[in-house]
């Protein structure tokens, strides 16, 4: 085992333990009456994403002959070596995040026996065809084949294929399930904002193997990955200033919430870039980030949907001013590639942006009206949202029997 190797391994580890993580972070958010129901919905794709991953979506999401899906060459684990069992188990964890982060936006009030049958059901029908459309390799050549990634689309870690992914589904869900009882008009704060810092610091720490992991992989690079690693730290510190900055204008104060959504806004602008980009656009695309993740936010109200925990202002808006900040900053130099692979700013054509744009609005329709037919179907047969009675009690204990505080009523 080379060092490329202990870095993947690592990584791995860094990228599950995002996962409770995310649970905390969005545990914290929500009322004390449904806490329980939200760490449980995130824990659950922990257990099931992992055996669908190792049984077809890996397979399906990893080579093929054609642009559009892999292949069943590797169906089960089937005929993978070292390296391939090593980045099949990476791989498996960014596709247990992705499921999770839709989760925030259908708090307080989707059934978790809903949630049960959506996860799989979507990663296997909306995630793993996105992931091979950017990702996907010729199994004969190891050419990249995926039809938008083949035609110059960029996205180094995830920033298309995870988060506008999951935010167009989640607007989709939501828009299905409806306002929560009381939402607008009540006020719905945060429970626990100590757990949502501390979610907040496990993502950060987890989100340095989340970009900079794949570096490892095949031959390794550590050039790329220091690049990977200063990118994420400088965004999600740009990305917590710049959002404090545009809270103390507008506000006229500073919140640890809003501290907590910036770093997780500069952390998504740069995923799709964090071995694309150099010297200082770290900082640029985190600040951007900050600013108009925080501006999306503001238009949940005025639009009149429902995103519980702000999925879509922070992870579908902070993906697409990543994925096109790309177009302007990426510098060929730092990956090795050529002409394509310039930004605006460092001498390229607008080649790059437009493939950048194109690859955003393909997997922002793909994703939303496939996962709004999903979000019907399941309305119309199991039921998709609880009732009236149990929204209100909280679904902690009508779903769960179980209270995160003890016998303490929860609000």
């Amino acid at each position: 085992m080379d060092g490329g190797d202990a870095w993947v391994l690592m990584s791995t580890a860094l990228v599950l333990f995002m996962v409770p993580g995310l649970a905390l972070f969005y545990g914290g958010m929500v009322r004390s009456k449904n806490v329980l129901n939200m760490l449980l919905m995130n824990l659950y794709c922990l257990a099931v994403i992992p055996l669908l991953w190792v049984t077809v979506g890996a397979s399906l999401s990893g080579s093929g002959s054609n642009g559009l899906i892999g292949g069943f060459d590797n169906i089960g684990l089937k005929g993978l070596d070292g390296d391939g069992l090593l980045a099949t188990a990476f791989l498996m964890t960014f596709a247990a995040i992705t499921p999770a982060l839709i989760s925030g936006a259908v708090a307080d009030r989707m059934r978790f026996s809903a949630w049960a049958v959506f996860v799989p059901l979507w990663s296997l029908i909306v995630y793993v065809p996105v992931v091979y459309w950017i990702y996907g390799l010729d199994a004969e050549t190891g050419d990249l084949i995926g039809w938008l990634g083949a035609r110059g689309s960029l996205d180094f870690a995830g920033g298309t294929a995870i988060h506008i992914n999951a935010g167009a589904a989640a607007l989709a869900m939501v828009l299905v399930l409806g306002k929560r009882i009381g939402w607008p008009g009540e006020a719905m704060v945060p429970h626990n904002l100590p757990l949502v810092l501390l979610g907040t610091g496990i993502l950060w720490f987890g989100w340095f193997g989340f970009n900079a992991g794949g570096t490892g992989l095949g031959d390794g690079n550590s050039a790329l990955g220091a690049t990977a690693l200063m990118n994420t730290f400088l965004a999600a510190s740009a990305g917590m200033f710049a959002w404090l900055l545009v809270e103390r204008v507008r506000d006229g104060h500073f919140t640890v919430l809003g501290a907590c959504s910036g770093v997780v806004a500069g952390l998504v602008a740069i995923t799709p870039a964090a071995a694309y980009v150099g010297g200082l656009a770290g900082i640029a695309f985190g600040a951007a980030a900050g600013v108009c993740c925080y501006a999306a936010i503001q238009l949940k109200y005025r639009l009149g949907y429902d995103d519980s925990l702000d999925v879509v202002g922070v992870h579908m808006v902070g993906g697409i001013v990543g994925g096109v900040l790309i177009g302007f900053f990426a510098d060929a130099g730092i990956i090795g590639g050529g002409p394509e692979h310039e930004g605006l700013l460092f001498g390229g054509g607008a080649e790059l942006l437009v493939e950048q744009v194109i690859s955003i609005v393909v997997v922002l329709v793909f994703s939303f009206v496939v996962t709004t037919i999903l979000a019907k179907a399941l309305a119309a047969t199991i039921g998709l949202r609880v009732d009236e009675t149990a929204e209100t009690t909280g679904l902690d204990r009508t779903e769960h029997v179980e209270s995160a505080y003890g016998d303490v009523l929860a609000t």
